[in-house]
């Protein structure tokens, strides 16, 4: 069944009136302008059309094959990399590429979410066909509802009508900024309505700041730790904390970590005065010590 979103006009590639200045920051601001408010209509455009893309992607027993032309290109691979390390299995495959052999890569099971702001890409035409001839879901983000593309696709997700920031309105900035926003909007709905959690995301993400701040505990922490008793002799104690060469002594009592002994308190014993030898560890140790799971 075909899905279209409203019809949008032909009015991505008007060029765009910069304000006649010298400021750097300001034409920087006026695109951003721009694009601020193209993100705002694209976000106000979202029906059921969008709820009809996640379902088709969630159902999808395959992968999501995502393919574009040009910047679109560009943009799809972000879109297939964000899919894939959220739950999504994705990959991208040139539509170029897809004409000399690459359409082996897009097998039964597999959903195609193709990107092209005029929806006439001649490069996506082998693609689509293949789509049609397995019975492939094709899914469009495209500029024009009254394109080939658009009446291909089984779902058309139509970007709203908004100016390229570009000053020819020939370059695409605008569109494919919201190509990229409509893309992670997809990904988010998709592991939102899986349930996909910040332990399933770390799978994905070992490497990097990011895999260390998802790192647990455990993949740390030793397991073999000295331990003792409350009753155990300092002179004991000491031993124990220096073959395990952690510099600590677990102390444990009735089968509970009760307090640790550590260089530290050590130190303390010794400043205080004293027979360090001749006190028991749980004399010297550091009570309820902070924990973690």
């Amino acid at each position: 069944m075909k899905l279209l979103t409203q019809t949008a006009r032909s009015t991505h590639r008007q060029p765009v009136d910069l304000p006649i200045t010298s400021s750097h920051q300001a034409v920087g601001r006026h695109v951003l302008a721009l694009e601020a408010d193209a993100l705002g209509a694209l976000a106000a455009a979202l029906d059921s059309h969008f709820d009809a893309a996640v379902e088709v992607l969630a159902a999808c027993t395959g992968r999501v094959v995502v393919s574009g032309m040009g910047k679109s290109g560009h943009v799809g691979r972000k879109i297939a990399a964000t899919l894939a390390s959220t739950g999504t299995p994705a990959l991208f495959v040139h539509p170029g590429e897809a004409s000399h052999g690459d359409l082996g890569m897009i097998v039964q099971g597999d959903a195609v979410l193709a990107l092209s702001n005029s929806g006439e890409t001649a490069e996506l035409s082998d693609l689509v066909a293949h789509c049609k001839r397995f019975g492939l879901s094709l899914i469009a983000i495209i500029g024009r509802a009254e394109s080939s593309l658009a009446r291909d696709a089984d779902v058309a997700l139509v970007l709203p009508p908004a100016p390229e920031a570009c000053p020819m309105g020939l370059a695409p900035t605008t569109s494919t900024t919201m190509q990229m926003a409509l893309g992670d909007a997809l990904a988010v709905a998709l592991l939102t309505r899986r349930g996909f959690t910040a332990t399933d995301f770390r799978v994905f993400h070992p490497g990097g700041k990011l895999g260390a701040k998802l790192m647990r505990v455990a993949q740390l922490m030793h397991t073999d730790m000295p331990l003792g008793t409350p009753e155990t002799p300092m002179s004991d104690a000491l031993v124990a904390m220096t073959a395990g060469r952690f510099g600590c002594l677990g102390i444990v009592e009735q089968g509970r970590l009760a307090g640790i002994v550590t260089d530290g308190d050590l130190r303390r014993a010794l400043r205080d005065g004293g027979d360090l030898l001749a006190r028991p560890a749980g004399g010297v140790m550091t009570s309820a010590p902070r924990t973690i799971a």
